[in-house]
């Protein structure tokens, strides 16, 4: 990545952690540049890269002659389209995913075993695969839990699960943060589970598999959750 653009994404981390911190609203008007630049650390060029990031996101809004304001609609659409990044209780919004992922990926996993190609099965194959190998490396696996989680959904021929999918990839992000990668055996082991229900057939197999492999998940999540009562 070029220094410039990893100056400006930085940048508009800081942006968005900003306006986290200030509870700001949709249609709320940040500082000017040189105010914010000065909050920030950071010169009023690269302040305007990392803000120009974030317009394409629909984050923020710049108005000439007015400033620079929080979106009022569609926030975040394109890269966060349910808005998280702006929830700063990451534990409970962790929790709550949860809740959700327990009511519908089991049923995703069921009807994938019944649906997917012999393709689709070794893609999902070959991302759990991955995933695995990148877990016993000690490297970050984010990218490929969730290509393998989008894959199923994909596989299931559902036409609904696809527009879920920005559901499952911002939760597997915020689980894999919340849990601090603890849980990498488990995922392994229940991966594996998964991978092996699909090629089978097993519709029941597969939703057990993806239970097993969301209550590990859980359990971990509300001890976190716990631990800060």
């Amino acid at each position: 990545m070029p220094k410039e653009t990893y100056l400006s994404e930085k940048v508009a981390e800081q942006l968005m952690q900003y306006i986290i911190n200030n509870n700001l609203k949709a249609g709320d008007k940040l500082p000017n540049e040189f105010t914010l630049a000065e909050k920030l650390g950071v010169g009023r060029s690269t302040l305007r890269e990392g803000i120009r990031s974030l317009v394409s996101r629909n984050v923020l809004q710049t108005r000439r002659g007015a400033g620079t304001f929080v979106a009022k609609e569609n926030v975040g659409v394109i890269d966060d389209p349910l808005g998280f990044a702006f929830i700063e209780d990451k534990q409970r919004l962790a929790r709550d995913l949860m809740e959700i992922r327990l009511m519908i990926e089991p049923r995703i996993a069921a009807i994938a075993a019944k649906n997917a190609t012999k393709e689709e099965i070794d893609k999902i194959t070959h991302l759990a695969k991955e995933t695995e190998n990148i877990i016993l490396a000690g490297g970050n696996h984010i990218d490929k839990d969730i290509e393998f989680h989008s894959q199923i959904a994909i596989a299931s021929k559902n036409l609904v699960a696809p527009t879920i999918l920005p559901i499952i990839q911002n939760s597997i992000s915020i689980f894999i943060d919340v849990t601090a990668s603890k849980l990498r055996r488990e995922t392994i082991d229940t991966h594996r589970l998964i991978v092996e229900a699909i090629q089978r057939g097993d519709e029941i197999a597969a939703s057990d598999a993806v239970y097993l492999h969301l209550i590990y998940n859980r359990q971990l999540i509300l001890e976190k959750v716990s631990e800060n009562l």
